[in-house]
């Protein structure tokens, strides 16, 4: 049986199969939908034939009463009274905090409520498990009928009772729908008692769930249980934008969490200064512009229309001004301790913020010199295919006429009464025969004997 009450509603705890009541056991689950500490537990004086709280599917929540005194925790699955027959629920708020819960609903007397029977046997809990496994396929057939009527509605779910006796049918509507014909052929097809009941956008959203754009399950599906209506005031309080994109849920409506902050946005700005009231100062007259509620901080422009010359102040000091203008006494700045030099900007030194840090660089590509350019390397134009690389000639040793320098100039010849001159950087030995000095006699009679006219005279 204790299996079967686990299979039923899977926030019973797994070690000690305690469900809500569990506060020791290692293995516990995190808490079921709409389940609250009971604070109030230690307090002595608790009725146990009082007023518990049973949760059904969903967010369907009923007060019952306990007369026969039957020893209830958080957690426990009960048959209460239902009308006809019985149904299946768990215990989840019992104690005083039951009390509180039945005021926050608006009831106040307890002659009205419904008892609780007993704790679940075996068999219910089997009854109950097979008029559950009906309900998808039974929605889907009455989506069907509901289409061939021709009816202007959507069946969003369906809800058996624990005996198997009765259905719920939860439906959302633009207009006004007229379902009698519908309950008549619902009646005859599945053969129980039918019960339709409207359900809104949030609600539809709270049994459909989701991830909200926090990241976090919606709460309408998590814990919530009553829906509040929400306004844009709440986001004009807020001082957040109005785009309908942005403020929407997934239900297509203003998003609960609207309301979450509201109350506390309304009391901070209690603590800052009078929008219409204007700073002055020795230079110009600043108005208030954009306010930053929680930190108490404001943006004062000199131009009522245009962020003009912002200076942001806090609201301690907004108030003095206020007190000085109105004796007459206008101030030098309105935030006295601000300083001349700007702000340092931060700077990402190490590159820490970077996207990319990880990423490996791409290496530039050295760029190649040219062939032509590259030293003892021939082009690959002036190469000839297949004909080998000619050695070079080596210089003439004798006999030879030198090769000219560069500038015109000819290197003298050894016959004409030069000396040879020596090659910087180059000690080649002279392996030159050397010559025998001719016959200066011969060399001064050569050079004595005169020229012969050309033209063939005779010369007297």
């Amino acid at each position: 049986m204790e299996e079967k009450e686990r299979g039923v509603f899977s926030s019973a705890c797994p070690g000690c199969r305690k469900g809500g009541g569990c506060f020791g056991c290692s293995r516990r689950e995190p808490r079921g939908k709409l389940l609250a500490t009971d604070w109030l537990s230690d307090i002595p004086g608790t009725d146990p034939a009082g007023v518990v709280e049973v949760l059904f599917k969903n967010t369907r929540v009923g007060f019952y009463t306990n007369p026969s005194a039957i020893p209830l925790k958080i957690g426990d699955i009960v048959a209460v009274e239902a009308a006809p027959g019985h149904d299946i629920g768990r215990v989840t708020m019992v104690g005083h905090l039951v009390a509180l819960q039945m005021k926050k609903a608006g009831i106040r007397s307890t002659s009205e409520l419904k008892k609780v029977f007993r704790i679940a046997r075996q068999s219910d809990i089997d009854k109950f498990e097979e008029a559950r496994a009906r309900e998808h396929s039974t929605m889907i057939k009455a989506r069907s009928i509901a289409e061939e009527l021709g009816l202007a509605m959507k069946i969003g779910d369906v809800e058996y009772q624990g005996d198997g006796g009765k259905a719920i049918f939860y439906y959302i509507a633009d207009e006004r729908v007229d379902f009698r014909k519908l309950i008549r052929v619902l009646a005859d097809t599945f053969k129980v008692r039918i019960e339709m009941k409207q359900i809104g956008a949030r609600q539809e959203a709270g049994r459909i769930g989701g991830i909200g754009p926090c990241g976090r399950p919606l709460c309408c599906s998590s814990w919530m249980g009553k829906f509040v209506s929400v306004g844009t005031g709440a986001a004009r309080l807020q001082d957040l934008s109005m785009n309908p994109q942005k403020l929407a849920g997934q239900c297509a409506k203003l998003k609960c969490c609207l309301n979450f902050e509201v109350d506390a946005y309304a009391e901070a700005q209690k603590q800052l200064p009078p929008k219409d009231t204007p700073l002055e100062t020795k230079d110009n007259v600043y108005y208030y512009f954009k306010p930053d509620t929680l930190s108490r901080k404001i943006a004062y422009s000199t131009d009522k229309n245009i962020p003009a010359n912002l200076v942001v102040i806090d609201a301690r000091r907004a108030f003095e001004i206020i007190a000085l203008n109105k004796q007459g006494i206008k101030v030098d700045s309105l935030d006295p301790g601000q300083s001349d030099d700007p702000a340092k900007e931060y700077g990402d030194i190490i590159g820490q913020d970077s996207l990319t840090r990880f990423d490996k660089s791409k290496k530039k590509k050295k760029k190649k010199p040219a062939a032509d350019k590259q030293p003892g390397k021939d082009r690959p134009a002036n190469r000839q295919e297949g004909k080998p690389k000619q050695p070079t000639q080596p210089r003439p040793q004798q006999g030879g006429q030198p090769k000219p320098q560069q500038g015109g100039q000819q290197r003298p010849h050894p016959q004409q009464g030069g000396q040879p001159k020596p090659q910087q950087g180059k000690n080649r030995p002279n392996n030159k025969p050397q010559r025998k000095p001719q016959n200066p006699e011969a060399r001064q009679g050569q050079a004595a004997e005169p020229r012969k006219p050309q033209g063939g005279g005779d010369g007297k």
